[in-house]
């Protein structure tokens, strides 16, 4: 039986021209990346690898719950 896992990556980038990737509900679950598309790819391996250790040690896999909002605010005579 296939189960599918599907979570919140933020990829932000860094101060070596590269990209940081992280998972917020997989603790640890970091990678780099020369480009955004190579980071992706890199975070989707990281993750499988993640979550596969755990099913093999028999741990929770831990389920996405969090959500995403983005806020704007206007602060006057802001330069």
């Amino acid at each position: 039986m296939m189960k599918f896992f599907t979570y919140r990556v933020i990829i932000e980038p860094d101060e070596n021209n590269t990209f940081h990737a992280y998972v917020p509900t997989l603790p640890g679950c970091h990678t780099f990346g020369s480009s955004i598309e190579e980071t992706k790819k890199y975070i989707k391996e990281a993750i499988e690898l993640y979550v596969e250790e755990l099913l093999a040690r028999n741990q929770p896999v831990p389920e996405e719950n969090s959500l995403d909002t983005f806020e704007t605010v206007v602060i006057p005579n802001a330069v």
